[in-house]
């Protein structure tokens, strides 16, 4: 009732019982969610934006000796890697998304409207390769990071260059700690999504289409149309 025999290949299922009657409708729900993901995620980075200008200023709080320069600096790199880590995040579901909704357009769409509409769905990307505003947010991100730390080292290490080990305060480390653990959560993340993109192109290529006569550059990097499985 309220739906189709589902097809079984051997005792599984190849086809759920509403596809032929909802598939449409499905798909074009899925659709629409997949622009309100890559919607919220680009907002998500752009709020962190505000964390960050918080977290300068703690500097300011420096001057009151409400928190300690060490202190400071180090948190103001951990928001900023924060802020990365959602940039390297909001672009893998950005890709991740598009080729999903890539995929859908191709249910719908012929090979004349890559010329007539757009050619986007004609190939994905192939790369997990970051939006040009998220970059800039990335860069804005990783510039107050690297300012904050040389700023640390020129008014808290260099001025103790050949004074004894006795002088040594260990607070002076946290920052140049909270920088390592950055870069090492940073490309362990960056890693792990180009990965994450890589396999699914390879596990949701869509159904191929025909785009000989779509030439793709900058605009759209994209993939080579897969071969069909023997």
């Amino acid at each position: 009732m309220g739906g189709t025999e589902p097809s079984r290949n051997g005792g599984v299922l190849t086809e759920g019982p509403l596809a032929k009657d909802h598939r449409h409708e499905l798909l074009l729900k899925m659709y629409d969610q997949m622009f309100n993901d890559i919607n919220r995620h680009i907002l998500t980075v752009w709020q962190t934006i505000g964390t960050i200008a918080g977290a300068v200023a703690l500097l300011g709080l420096v001057e009151k000796k409400v928190v300690s320069m060490d202190m400071a600096v180090a948190l103001i790199i951990v928001v900023c890697a924060w802020s990365m880590s959602h940039a390297y995040d909001s672009a893998y579901w950005y890709n991740r998304n598009l080729i999903i909704i890539a995929n859908i357009e191709r249910q719908f769409l012929k090979s004349s409207d890559l010329q007539d509409i757009h050619y986007y769905f004609g190939a994905h990307r192939d790369k997990n390769k970051m939006l040009t505003h998220l970059s800039i947010q990335w860069y804005f991100a990783a510039a107050v990071g690297s300012i904050a730390l040389l700023y640390h080292f020129l008014e808290q290490v260099a001025p103790g260059f050949g004074e004894t080990l006795s002088q040594f305060q260990p607070p002076r480390v946290l920052p140049y700690i909270a920088a390592g653990g950055a870069i090492y959560g940073l490309r362990r993340l960056r890693d792990y999504r180009i990965r994450s993109y890589a396999e699914m192109l390879r596990e949701a290529p869509g159904i191929n289409i025909d785009n000989s006569k779509v030439t793709y550059g900058v605009g759209h990097p994209a993939v080579a149309p897969p071969t069909p499985k023997a």
